[in-house]
């Protein structure tokens, strides 16, 4: 004990900081350290409050906090021991068990901030985010006395939420009551939502290639026959798309109608018309998601337009407003809408109020609505330049002006886009090789590029530099 006493009273402390955090600093390194050795007794906390001259709170404090990092343990009536176990403390990260294909490598990059560049990111950069608008609505939400953190919530959503999403909705041409909407935690988990409710093991699904590059595993999970229809930045062939329907009699066909991922191209309202018309004929059901629509320049029509009796429509705001803020929501017929709260109940699908009510506000606010204009707008001037830097170095630009986030470019001929973003993980470039999207043949000759985080010239020249190395 009088080892532990000495160690202790030999803190000191710097003025300006927190006591509690000084303490808890210093015993971790003393622990760790071995000056503290495993198992051994700290003095009681009476003690230990006099040997640190600091109040009886804050020793109770810290050691709380060192539970918490499990360097110390308490016992009934015996006190608290230090607990160093072997592998609280071990730096080797052990055996990579993650799949190490190229694919499985990149997606893994494309997903997690390790610093490098990523160009081939499917969300906005931080610096485009509006961070005193999510912190005023973040403290608005918790100063306000509607929150209730001793309960789950409405299993629909928040209700006013659902009642500020049917107002955004309406100025789409999509009028329905609040009844219809029902939130997610995010668009994949609507879709997967949707997945067990529309389609049974051994039903054929239609979907866009290329696409997100989650859904085929998704759909996989669910026993489902995927089919796919070629759809590029002028649209896709729809006398092919009736054949595949007609061929194949898909139960669904689950598309990006705006701002298609990653081709950016948006139905026609002639081109919506007549995929309605398909979907009564054939009695397929339509997914629409609209994740990227808040950021189209020039508004075209949704599907859900058109009636909700064989379309659902999901969207949200991870594209748009925080990658982090994981709030969604499905539009839904009043059957489904019913079936989608019962079993979001089943599988605890139960959302965070905490989060609808900071989109909340900013919806009701205005300050969602600030943020997408000045957002698209930017967009608009940034794929311009980057447009430009790629036509330059040789790539083929699906369109221009290009409008959204993406910017679906075909490499020079002789590149493959497997291994230039191999190659890319060597210099912090994270590419989006088109075999990400796609399962076409030609997938390989394609990079998806988002024009926010590529609007740099560390970017361009890294890309550069890759071509060049060749």
């Amino acid at each position: 004990m009088q080892v532990q006493r000495a160690v202790i009273a030999a803190i000191e402390f710097q003025p300006g900081m927190p006591l509690v955090q000084q303490i808890v600093d210093q015993l971790s390194v003393a622990i760790t350290q071995g000056g503290l050795p495993h198992g051994s007794r700290l003095p009681p906390i009476r003690e230990l409050s006099e040997l640190m001259n600091v109040g009886k709170s804050t020793v109770v404090d810290a050691l709380d906090r060192l539970r918490a990092k499990g360097l110390v343990v308490s016992r009934q009536g015996s006190g608290h021991y230090v607990h160093r176990s072997s592998t609280t403390f071990k730096t080797d990260t052990g055996p990579d068990l993650q799949p190490q294909d190229t694919l499985s490598v990149v997606r893994r990059a494309v997903l997690q901030d390790t610093g490098a560049l990523r160009p081939g990111a499917g969300f906005l950069p931080s610096s485009w985010l509006p961070a005193e608008e999510l912190l005023k609505a973040v403290r608005g939400t918790l100063r306000a006395t509607s929150l209730q953190m001793g309960e789950y919530g409405v299993a629909a959503g928040y209700l006013p939420l659902r009642e500020a999403l049917r107002v955004k909705l309406s100025a789409l041409g999509i009028e329905v009551p609040v009844e219809q909407i029902v939130t997610t935690a995010n668009t994949v988990q609507a879709i997967d939502l949707l997945m067990r409710l529309l389609v049974k093991p051994g039903d054929t699904v239609l979907l866009d290639d290329p696409c997100y590059f989650t859904m085929h595993t998704n759909l996989a999970l669910h026993g489902a026959k995927v089919i796919t229809i070629a759809r590029g930045a002028d649209g896709m062939d729809m006398e092919a798309f009736e054949q595949l329907v007609s061929a194949h009699r898909p139960v669904l066909y689950m598309t990006n109608n705006t701002l298609h991922n990653p081709t950016g191209h948006s139905f026609s309202q002639a081109q919506v018309y007549r995929l309605l018309e398909m979907s009564h004929r054939y009695g397929f059901h339509i997914v629409e998601d609209d994740l990227y629509g808040d950021l189209q320049r020039r508004q075209t029509p949704r599907l859900a337009a058109g009636g909700l009796d064989n379309v659902s429509y999901i969207s949200g705001f991870s594209k748009t407003l925080t990658a982090n803020s994981r709030v969604s929501f499905a539009v839904l017929s009043p059957p489904l809408a019913a079936r989608m709260v019962t079993l979001k109940m089943a599988c605890g699908g139960m959302t965070s109020e905490l989060a609808e009510q900071i989109i909340c506000a900013m919806l009701s606010d205005g300050s969602y609505a600030k943020h997408t204009r000045r957002t698209v707008d930017r967009l608009y001037e940034s794929s311009s330049r980057v447009s430009r830097w790629l036509m330059e170095a040789g790539c083929s630009v699906s369109s221009l002006p290009h409008e959204g986030l993406f910017i679906w470019t075909q490499l020079p001929e002789g590149f493959h886009a497997e291994t230039l973003a191999r190659k890319g993980l060597d210099i912090d470039l994270v590419l989006a090789p088109g075999t990400l999207l796609s399962k076409a043949p030609n997938a390989s000759q394609f990079l998806r590029f988002n024009v926010g985080h590529s609007d740099n010239t560390q970017v361009r020249d890294r890309f550069l530099r890759l071509l060049e190395s060749k």
